[in-house]
């Protein structure tokens, strides 16, 4: 058996994780000008879209406002507009970038719905291909990518960027 090497999760895995509400993750991400090295991919008005660090497949952006709200109800009309625009272009990039057979695009609110920062809504955006669940996330509970997210955001920056907003 051949070994799948997935170097970028040890950081993750090992590093310090911090109490539940004394970061926040999206707002550091917000303020910073460090988008190459945060992976930020798009920024609008009020929200702004970055490659999952850890992701569950290639390619799973997120779509973030930079309002800090638990849920939906924290957000304007206009903010929520702006957010699912923003998850729309990310499809659209997406698609031309990776070409996917398809997408789970979706909101988890609270712990138990799934979500890993329960205090700042975001939209997954996260491209599927005809068979892509296979053992490794099943049984290995490890995915396998295969670009670095490097290059995936850069490709996926230039795709946004020629985008009408």
């Amino acid at each position: 058996m051949e070994p799948l090497h997935a170097p970028w999760r040890i950081a993750y895995i090992r590093g310090p994780k911090p109490a539940p509400g004394s970061v926040h993750l999206f707002k550091e991400i917000a303020d910073s000008s460090e988008d190459v090295a945060n992976y930020v991919v798009a920024r609008d008005r009020t929200c702004y879209a970055v490659l999952n660090r850890y992701p569950y497949t290639g390619g799973h952006l997120l779509a973030v406002p930079y309002k800090l709200s638990p849920d939906l109800n924290g957000l304007t009309e206009e903010e929520m507009c702006d957010l699912f625009k923003l998850a729309r272009r990310c499809q659209n990039a997406l698609t031309t970038v990776m070409r996917p057979d398809g997408f789970n695009i979706g909101i988890n609110l609270g712990r138990v719905a799934g979500a890993g920062i329960i205090d700042h809504v975001h939209v997954h955006i996260v491209p599927r291909w005809n068979g892509d669940t296979n053992f490794m996330p099943v049984i290995g509970s490890t995915t396998v990518l295969p670009e670095a997210l490097s290059e995936v955001a850069a490709q996926l920056r230039a795709a946004l960027a020629a985008q009408v907003s």
